[in-house]
């Protein structure tokens, strides 16, 4: 059974934010054209070099699908379907890649904290629940030959000591982090190496 990781604000409002291209659109041979980031992503849109990883931040529901979960999971690995903003979906689709590392934060918790480390294990492909009229998630304007919404397996590393939101936002240097911005909504950003070095640190990675 598919876990469902998405937070409520994505599953709720499938409309185009932050500037997002809201089709996928295609190069002459097919492949994925990576859409243009919003202007206050544009600090992330560095250009990656040799086996360089990006660092990204995803929320779940803990009492839909925790970082529990997701180390409990078959080889501590799931795909993280739901995700119905489209510049989340750019970021999985057009950013994230194999090795890349994954905070996992609990939202919609008492309190909200980042709970644990993953890494992305796949590449995007098509969500499968669009497609499925008894899913949450299901969408009918999604298109089995040419999908709207992504998805990418990630599998759990290890637990961290919970890093609260409230840490985050007193904590210097983390000023910027995306999660802190007033009316961020999205279910998945992206961090700076120095961002999560610093979250990291704080739930007791030395």
């Amino acid at each position: 059974m598919t876990a469902r990781k998405s937070t409520a604000a994505n599953a709720a409002n499938p409309a185009p934010r932050d500037g997002a291209v809201p089709v996928s659109r295609k190069s002459g041979g097919g492949a994925p054209v990576p859409a243009p980031l919003a202007p206050r992503f544009h600090r992330y849109a560095l250009p990656r070099t040799g086996s360089g990883v990006r660092h990204w931040l995803m929320k779940t529901e803990p009492d839909v699908f925790s970082f529990d979960d997701l180390m409990r999971a078959k080889d501590r690995t799931t795909c993280w379907d739901g995700v119905r903003n489209f510049q989340a979906r750019n970021f999985m689709r057009d950013h994230m890649r194999v090795g890349d590392w994954v905070l996992i934060y609990h939202s919609n918790a008492e309190p909200p904290a980042v709970a644990g480390i993953a890494r992305v294990v796949s590449t995007a492909y098509p969500d499968h629940t669009a497609f499925d009229p008894t899913d949450d998630h299901f969408d009918p304007g999604s298109d089995p030959e040419s999908p709207t919404w992504m998805m990418v397996e990630v599998q759990g590393e290890r637990a961290l000591t919970p890093v609260a939101l409230g840490t985050l936002r007193e904590t210097p240097g983390l000023e910027a982090m995306e999660l802190l911005q007033r009316g961020s909504r999205l279910s998945i950003t992206p961090l700076t190496k120095e961002e999560w070095t610093i979250v990291t640190r704080l739930g007791g990675v030395r």
